[in-house]
């Protein structure tokens, strides 16, 4: 075993094609956090002329000393029950480190604790420091530990019959509602950014500028890794279909009175006044949205990554408007099909807590998630290699410190 040089594509290949590779691995990933000031540098390890095990580093500066951090995300990419490659592949990484004054290694490896025992065992016995099985949203990790992830290797009808039963009534609503799910490029940004911005005012979280989401497709894109998709309300097409519903539940309600007027008769009259008065509701909105905008509204959008057969679910966004059209239920639907058919068997909703309380600000997030026939993938967590042990105790102890005091200023100006 020992350490090789090998080319950024060859990189990217092993890392797409391994259980334990990951998005946040890719050499295209580590050009996007450029802009956030990281840098990165490569390792990797092999055995009679194969690539055993790779890791891509990220450094960023620590301010106003002359020291880094180097972050591993999601790495490394190897087997862990080969010590031997964990070992060599340590070594290289604790070599570079150096050279960059890094005063820790951190990793978060993707791997999840039900076949994590040789990973913890190994990682331990190579002087790791692990940071412990804390919430999936814990803000002592930098990568969420827990993510919600949907098997989607079946066909559309077992996919659907995944999804829990209210959320499948909603998305099969959400496909005769008349959205349309487009596969849009590098221009769509411009409305993606916008959703995202109303988005942030309505929950309450700073959104980034275009030029980050624009770093992120011009990355990523190329090579198949990033896909943008918005969800479009066309008025035209849609009154088109409401007006013909409208009219077939006249003509059932006109059926029905000409019957005996029993209490099933009734009811079932009652049933077509109710189903009317939506779809009239609906016409008016989209009348209304015809006047204002005669060629459609986005209403929502996504970015879509890969990773060899992982596909990820990045950022969501949308509007405030016409949200009883279930833009979002249509697009994740879309997506997870898109992604199937690239060749992902997975799709990853992100971050989580595991079964939050109701008064967790993350049970929200929890009840979205957990609906798309997503199962909990629970990580081993974050492991930290310290190299500077004076400044890694400083650090640790003055981070919570600081945590403490955003949560006690956040209270404060919540009470005013």
């Amino acid at each position: 075993m020992e350490k090789i040089n090998i080319t950024d594509q060859e990189h990217d290949a092993f890392v797409k094609a391994h259980p334990q590779g990951d998005l946040l691995q890719l050499t295209k990933w580590a050009e996007t956090k450029k802009l956030t000031g990281w840098y990165s540098k490569r390792v990797a390890v092999g055995e009679s002329g194969e690539i055993v095990g790779v890791a891509q580093l990220l450094f960023k500066k620590i301010p106003k000393l002359p020291y880094t951090l180097c972050y591993v995300s999601r790495g490394f990419v190897t087997d862990y029950s080969n010590k031997l490659a964990l070992e060599t592949l340590l070594e290289a990484t604790i070599q570079i480190a150096k050279e960059e004054k890094a005063y820790t290694i951190k990793i978060d490896p993707d791997v999840e604790v039900d076949n994590g025992a040789d990973a913890l065992k190994h990682l331990n016995e190579l002087g790791f420091k692990h940071k412990g099985f804390k919430e999936g949203l814990s803000k002592d990790y930098i990568q969420p530990r827990m993510t919600m992830i949907t098997p989607i290797d079946k066909s559309d009808d077992e996919l659907m019959q995944s999804f829990e039963r209210r959320n499948r009534s909603k998305v099969r609503l959400s496909l005769k509602r008349g959205t349309k799910v487009e596969r849009s490029n590098r221009e769509g940004l411009k409305t993606f950014a916008e959703l995202m911005k109303i988005t942030g005012e309505r929950d309450g979280f700073l959104t980034r500028d275009i030029s980050y989401f624009q770093n992120i497709y011009d990355a990523l894109n190329p090579d198949g890794d990033a896909e943008l998709f918005l969800v479009k309300l066309e008025p035209k097409e849609v009154l088109k279909d409401l007006r013909d519903e409208r009219q077939n539940s006249e003509e059932e309600k006109s059926r029905l009175l000409e019957k005996k007027q029993n209490k099933k008769v009734l009811n079932k009259i009652n049933d077509a006044d109710n189903k009317i008065a939506k779809t009239q509701e609906l016409i008016d909105e989209m009348e209304e949205l015809e006047e204002k905008h005669p060629d459609g509204m986005y209403l929502s959008g996504a970015l879509l990554m890969f990773a060899g057969n992982k596909s990820y679910y990045l950022y969501g966004a949308s509007s405030n408007e016409y949200r009883n059209f279930l833009p979002n239920h249509h697009m994740q639907y879309e997506m997870m099909r898109f992604a199937r058919e690239r060749g992902a068997t997975t799709y990853d909703f992100g971050g989580t807590d595991n079964n939050p309380d109701k008064d967790s600000s993350h049970y929200g997030l929890w009840t979205f998630k957990k609906v798309w026939g997503t199962y909990l993938s629970e990580k081993i967590g974050e492991f930290d290699y310290v190299l500077n042990k004076p400044l890694y105790q400083a650090i640790e102890n003055v981070k919570p410190k600081l945590t403490k005091a955003k949560i006690n200023l956040s209270r404060k100006l919540k009470r005013k």
